[in-house]
């Protein structure tokens, strides 16, 4: 049995109306479990409707004026949920709305996303619906979604967008003591945040930058970082392994550090197998 046979909340948003309306008919027809709790016009508009009503699905049209899809994506992974708030709410999956994009739906396949199709087809949400659903009940049983997984997907998706953007970070330009350092980012071990600062940790140095990690995780390559907190970013390669406490948390060893980083449970499906 799976979440798609009890009611859920989800929250619909795209640029056109027909569209909007479209997909309601036909997640209706599909999945008569589903609620549709609130339906939002642009990107910015999404993202506060999913910090309002906590849904546990966020259906995004990827191409919108202003914020694309890709950005709400971003911007909602960020919004804190599960373990750290204390309504418990465990955050919402996202399903992409897309006119056929070969590229896209080949990301999409491979698992960090599901997606329907524009104009929104009949077989299509059925689908939906069951991979949405295991989804959510192998979270509820505390196996968490791969959001390593889906800013990797993200990040390709915004470049297949945007062949111009902007590069990936390469230096940090943090404060040390007195002094202003260039750091190396493929020396940065780890990246933690408080409300002001975020802390540089590399083998030998500890620094301090402004920029939160919402920031970052857009601006560094999420095959080297993976965000394994709400405020922490951790460099892949210097994982040296994953234990868990006797609260059945798991904690992240880094190689060169002794401080050991805990894995919220929202990012815990990074690890799975531990």
């Amino acid at each position: 049995m799976n979440d798609s046979t009890r009611t859920l909340r989800a929250v619909i948003a795209d640029d056109e109306r027909l569209m909007r309306d479209q997909l309601r008919t036909r997640l209706a027809e599909a999945w008569p479990t589903l609620e549709i709790v609130a339906e939002a016009k642009n990107g910015a508009e999404a993202v506060q409707l999913v910090e309002q009503h906590h849904p546990d699905v966020a259906f995004l049209d990827i191409r919108m004026p202003g914020m694309t899809g890709v950005e709400a994506a971003r911007a909602i992974a960020q919004l804190p949920c599960g373990d750290e708030t204390s309504d418990g709410w465990p955050g919402c999956e996202v399903v992409f709305i897309t006119a056929y994009d070969e590229y896209a739906v080949e990301a999409f396949e491979q698992g960090a996303a599901d997606y329907v199709l524009k104009p929104a087809e009949r077989e299509r949400p059925a689908r939906t619906a069951e991979r949405i659903g295991k989804r959510i009940a192998h979270r509820a049983q505390g196996e968490g979604p791969a959001l390593g997984g889906m800013q990797q997907l993200l990040q390709k998706l915004s470049a297949h967008m945007n062949p111009a953007g902007a590069a990936k970070l390469k230096w940090i330009q943090a404060t040390v003591g007195q002094s202003i350092q260039m750091i190396p980012v493929e020396d940065v071990l780890f990246f933690i945040s408080d409300e002001k600062y975020t802390r540089v940790q590399t083998a030998s140095t500890e620094a301090l930058i402004r920029k939160p990690i919402k920031e970052l995780v857009d601006e560094l390559d999420a095959e080297l970082f993976w965000q394994i907190h709400r405020s922490t970013l951790v460099n892949v390669k210097a994982i040296a392994g994953v234990s868990r406490d006797l609260r059945g948390r798991q904690l992240v060893s880094v190689k060169g550090h002794p401080e050991k980083l805990e894995v919220s449970r929202s990012f815990t499906g990074l690890f799975k197998g531990m």
